[in-house]
């Protein structure tokens, strides 16, 4: 669906719309709205139908795509990145710090879900056998969850020190005082930009959050990544891999506090994301989401994009929605630190708010789209 959002070359009807390949362009009057797509993007012309004007939407019509570009390369992909038998150096993702120094893995292992233990006493008819056995990762061990890694923080060149206290926890005031405390004591957060990174599993053990830390091979040189575009791919790579090899489709983001900050169903893990600027006349900026036209701005580029519907809980928004999701076994929970799960609900705000009226929501749910 493509939709022309500014109704400024809408004003004095009838319009002339012409598409080409790898241009549309529509005039009215002296008015025109023009985009050009980026390389590799082309339209077939011949597709065209579904033409109608929606109030406050502007234009809508439907388009195939003549040729399928080649997928655009991920931002940033942990699994692909970490491999045994190579030196890798760990970066704070919002500072670009070094948190670990030159670590080479003998083994990089991924880890069951987090509930795995509780599905082992639904599968035995006798006690479960790994009641008493943590997964915890020896020397030269790297563990991969779904938003963590595990690592064995013996003769580690160096790890964050985590704070006995912090006042971070003062507008936590109305959960238990001692329970915060203890909380606080496993957080490890960055040294420069008090970010935290992760936490204390074990005294030897230390799990860092896939949003936090960049692990970039220690020969190349490093180069930060805008901290919106990283959390984007992160979580999207995330909710994609998980679909897909568990068939789980509705997840709740909950935040190292215990609590749930937002519910997201994933609709569609193959969309394509297409921004392109408008011409230097009209300055109007186009974004393709898969087979979805829509207004946007931003730089010419293409992404893999997921689509997703969510809500918001927090300031208990939606507290028996999330309270019967919780309880559901075929939803997947994903833990993050608090103020990553406020940032991402910030991204989908954005996202929603970047969308066409008529698009924003599907029944009760917000849509949204995360680009990889």
């Amino acid at each position: 669906m493509l939709c022309l959002c500014s109704e400024a070359s809408l004003r004095n009807l009838p319009a002339d719309i012409s598409v080409a390949p790898g241009r549309l362009e529509v005039r009215s009057g002296a008015a025109c709205e023009a985009a050009a797509l980026p390389p590799g993007v082309s339209l077939a012309p011949s597709s065209c139908r579904g033409l109608r004007r929606l109030p406050g939407d502007g234009l809508h019509l439907r388009l195939q795509l003549r040729d399928a570009p080649s997928a655009p390369e991920l931002v940033y992909n942990v699994r692909e990145s970490l491999k045994p038998q190579k030196n890798y150096v760990f970066y704070c993702q919002s500072c670009g710090n070094v948190v670990v120094k030159e670590r080479k893995f003998l083994r990089v292992l991924p880890l069951p879900s987090e509930n795995w233990s509780a599905l082992v006493e639904e599968w035995c008819c006798h006690p479960n056998p790994f009641a008493r056995s943590t997964l915890l990762p020896q020397h030269g061990d790297c563990f991969l969850g779904d938003t963590f890694l595990l690592l064995n923080s013996r003769n580690q060149s160096y790890v964050p020190e985590s704070p006995k206290c912090s006042s971070e926890t003062e507008h936590h005031a109305s959960q238990n005082d001692s329970t915060l405390k203890s909380k606080e004591n496993t957080r490890v957060i960055c040294e420069r930009c008090k970010s935290t990174l992760g936490e204390t599993v074990s005294s030897d053990t230390v799990k860092y959050y896939v949003t936090e830390v960049i692990i970039w091979p220690s020969e190349e040189s490093f180069s930060t990544l805008p901290r919106s575009q990283f959390i984007q791919s992160v979580v999207a790579q995330c909710l994609a891999e998980l679909s897909s090899a568990k068939s789980t489709f509705r997840f709740t983001i909950k935040g190292d506090d215990g609590r749930i900050y937002i519910l997201i169903w994933l609709l569609n893990s193959d969309t394509l994301l297409v921004e392109s600027s408008g011409s230097s006349s009209s300055h109007s900026v186009f974004t393709l989401f898969g087979d979805n036209f829509m207004h946007s701005c931003g730089p010419s580029g293409m992404w893999n994009a997921v689509k997703v519907l969510y809500q918001p809980c927090i300031k208990n928004r939606n507290k028996d929605l999330a309270d019967a999701w919780e309880n559901d076994f075929g939803v997947h929970p994903l833990k993050f630190p608090s103020e990553t799960c406020l940032e991402l609900l910030l991204m989908l705000s954005l996202s929603t708010a970047s969308l066409p009226p008529s698009l924003q929501r599907m029944n009760s749910f917000q849509v949204a789209f995360l680009k990889m």
